[in-house]
């Protein structure tokens, strides 16, 4: 490949992903609006539906969002009563983000939306899986960026 190939943007890994992740998040838009939520805001949802509660450094780490990322989004969730950020008695600096009832109730609502994607897909469910896998593998070796 020569030099100028090297610099097409129809040549870099990066582009691909990033103009994919783009068009998935907006195929997420229609589901998500109809529970009043974000693609972020889906994305900590997912994570407490897993583990709830969790420290804020801990969801920091699960989503790859810094705090200045994370904080106004979860004051925006929790003004909206889907979760509560308390302080952890024994070390005031950490904070723990616990769902609320509403926050737990939209997971009944949200049970629908893997499927509703998968068929916006042009991807066969064992496409999907390996494209995940693969791109779940190629994170866990980056470098972490902080």
């Amino acid at each position: 490949m020569s030099k100028d190939e090297l610099l097409k943007l129809d040549n870099q890994l990066c582009f691909a992903i990033y103009a994919c992740s783009k068009e998935i998040i907006s195929l997420y838009r229609p589901f998500l609006d109809a529970l009043e939520i974000t693609y972020t805001q889906y994305l900590v949802l997912l994570v407490l539906w897993e583990t709830n509660p969790i420290t804020f450094k801990e969801l920091s780490q699960r989503l790859y969002l810094d705090s200045g990322t994370l904080t106004p989004m979860l004051k925006k969730m929790e003004k909206n009563n889907l979760l509560l950020r308390k302080r952890m008695p024994e070390d005031e600096r950490q904070v723990l983000v616990v769902l609320t009832e509403k926050g737990q109730e939209l997971k009944k609502k949200a049970y629908s939306i893997p499927q509703q994607m998968l068929c916006t897909s042009p991807l066969t469910p064992t496409e999907a899986i390996a494209l995940r896998d693969t791109l779940q593998q190629l994170l866990k070796q980056l470098p972490k960026g902080e």
